[in-house]
């Protein structure tokens, strides 16, 4: 076992100030009643030094296989990314102290001869009041095995900053609700519309498809309204909204469906490659612009877009990205940052290994549709789920492919447990999160 440097006279309440080594401990202290509700307010401070690593620790009694609500709020001066360096781990152990198994479904077909293990909790920051105290909260099941959860409040990794710690608790709680979402793609190349409002009325059979089979979202084609007519990005550019999400939005009130559809729009004397989110009652909740452009686009006179835009539905958090994007890890990352649950995908082709792979890197559902049949192995229309895999695909022209989903269950991988919650903080420093030079 690793050895834990015990900071003296770092004990409060039965909490204790831990260090990986004594020469990067940083300063203990603790105030009895100073947080907004009176608590007590645990306070970690680092000198100037690069590198220090202290935390308080904690061990709450828990019954396995119960459910159990986890709170903390936390003050912190001159983090520069609190993301990475103001940290909240959760360990379970078994009478002994010791590790326990993982009883809940983990990935399929990965470390085939390990034994999963129930790894560490990262809860996530929440929200922050005026006084400038975030919460940090979430709700987990305690493995079967195990007796007692060790709770860890860090700070890390940032020269001359403080966090103060407060109103820390772990309670059982009843099991958090499921979100169950239904994702539809269609698979489909609008040939014979002769124009662009032909090409939208071609789609109305497949949307009415998807609607009876429940679905709460369904994903159409990259710029529908230009394939297969032999006219220019500027012949079928249209405002937003404009004629087409009328249609569609007439289509989704309709049939109570969520849609998004790939568009060409014209504002003022630009054109974006764009996709438009429509909801159930047929207005527009959000649009998104083409951020990567292939030469043939820039060729077209085609405008990037530069923004990552994420949309609230009834349902979940919805991002979107068009075909070439896919090619560059940095938009689905962006539009995860951003808190993306699905992202929509109108895509005309692209490597399908780089749709499980946004997918996965992610953990976030792709719905892709596309104008490529399966035989090319250029794309697939399907839904991805967080290990990459697509969980339904549609293979037969004219065809709509559904998965039922559930937002709110975590996918947890032998040695990284839900990495879902780890990927917040274990992922690098982009450079507006790095601190100056001293």
């Amino acid at each position: 076992m690793t050895p834990i440097y015990h900071a003296p006279q770092a004990d409060f309440n039965g909490w204790q100030g831990l260090a990986p080594r004594e020469e990067i401990c940083p300063r203990f202290s603790y105030l009895s009643s100073a947080s907004p509700t009176g608590n007590e307010v645990l306070i970690i401070e680092a000198d100037f030094r690069e590198g220090l690593d202290g935390w308080w620790a904690k061990t709450f009694p828990v019954t396995g296989g119960t459910h159990y609500r986890f709170e903390v709020s936390y003050r912190a001066q001159n983090v520069a990314a609190p993301r990475r360096s103001v940290v909240v781990k959760i360990d379970w152990f078994d009478v002994q102290g010791k590790a326990v198994p993982e009883d809940l479904a983990t990935c399929e077909g990965y470390l085939c001869d390990s034994v999963a293990m129930a790894e560490t909790e990262h809860p996530q920051a929440q929200s922050t009041d005026a006084e400038g105290w975030t919460e940090v909260s979430h709700t987990y099941r305690a493995p079967s095995g195990a007796t007692q959860a060790v709770v860890e409040l860090h700070l890390q990794w940032s020269p001359d900053s403080k966090v103060e710690w407060s109103q820390a608790s772990l309670v059982e709680t009843a099991p958090p609700p499921k979100r169950i979402v239904r994702l539809a793609t269609v698979h489909f190349q609008p040939h014979g519309g002769k124009t662009p409002q032909g090409n939208c009325e071609l789609y109305a059979p497949l949307i009415a498809e998807a609607a009876r089979q429940n679905t709460d979202l369904v994903v159409l084609g990259e710029t529908l309204t230009l394939y297969g007519l032999d006219k220019t990005y500027a012949d079928v550019a249209e405002p937003i909204p404009g004629d087409s999400t009328r249609y569609f939005g007439m289509l989704a009130r309709q049939y109570r469906i969520h849609i998004v559809a790939g568009l060409v729009e014209r504002a003022g004397h630009l054109l974006y490659n764009v996709a438009v989110l429509i909801d159930p009652s047929g207005e527009i909740v959000g649009k998104y612009r083409k951020v990567c452009l292939p030469r043939t686009e820039v060729q077209g006179g085609m405008a990037p877009g530069s923004e990552y835009p994420v949309f609230e539905t009834a349902f979940g958090k919805v991002g979107m990205m068009i075909c070439y994007d896919g090619f560059f890890p940095e938009v689905a990352l962006e539009l995860a940052r951003n808190g993306a649950e699905v992202i929509a995908w109108p895509v005309w082709g692209c490597n399908p290994l780089l749709a499980s792979a946004r997918a996965c890197e992610n953990h976030v559902y792709i719905v892709s549709s596309t104008y490529e049949d399966v035989s090319r192995n250029w794309m697939l229309s399907a839904i991805y789920n967080h290990e990459g895999k697509p969980v339904a695909l549609a293979t037969d022209w004219g065809t709509v492919a559904v998965a039922e989903v559930d937002l709110n269950a975590p996918t947890r991988w032998v040695c990284l447990g839900d990495f879902k919650a780890h990927m917040h903080r274990h992922r690098p420093l982009s450079p507006e999160e790095k601190p100056s030079s001293p």
